[in-house]
């Protein structure tokens, strides 16, 4: 793929609509450990990187809106290191736990957060190698 210095090189990048852009990077960051990469405009948008992953905090706009409460259209799954520190420090941040950390039949610790926007997280931490029969998971492509 060729890089493009103007946008992240992620293969899937969310874009997640925030009322006050610079606000939610800055909790963003606090909260979850995202780090600022790009600015565009001065409440606009804002490319922020995790690990090898990336997000795009964009504003209120036209038809685009943040979560309404009490709807849930999506959530996003972000690998860690140690869910268990991440929720902690997340909380500390004011995040609204929604799961606490809990080791998952399929191998993975998670915990759930909802940010002060409303959007959806869950924090993942791969606690133990599993086949995917016993938990239900069927390959239907290679990896």
């Amino acid at each position: 793929m060729k890089q493009n210095h103007s946008i992240p090189s992620s293969m899937v990048i969310p874009v997640l609509i925030y009322p006050d852009v610079r606000e939610a990077v800055a909790w963003l960051s606090a909260a979850f450990g995202f780090a600022e990469r790009v600015r565009i405009g001065e409440d606009h948008r804002s490319q922020l990187q995790f690990g090898d992953g990336a997000l795009i905090v964009g504003d209120v706009r036209g038809d685009r809106r943040p979560p309404r409460p009490g709807e849930v259209t999506h959530s996003v799954v972000v690998r860690v290191e140690d869910a268990r520190a991440h929720c902690e420090r997340a909380r500390e941040h004011g995040a609204r736990i929604l799961m606490e950390p809990t080791d998952m039949p399929y191998g993975e610790r998670q915990y759930s957060a909802e940010d002060p926007a409303g959007h959806q997280w869950t924090f993942s931490e791969r606690s133990r190698t599993l086949s995917r029969r016993p938990w239900g998971g069927t390959s239907v492509a290679p990896g």
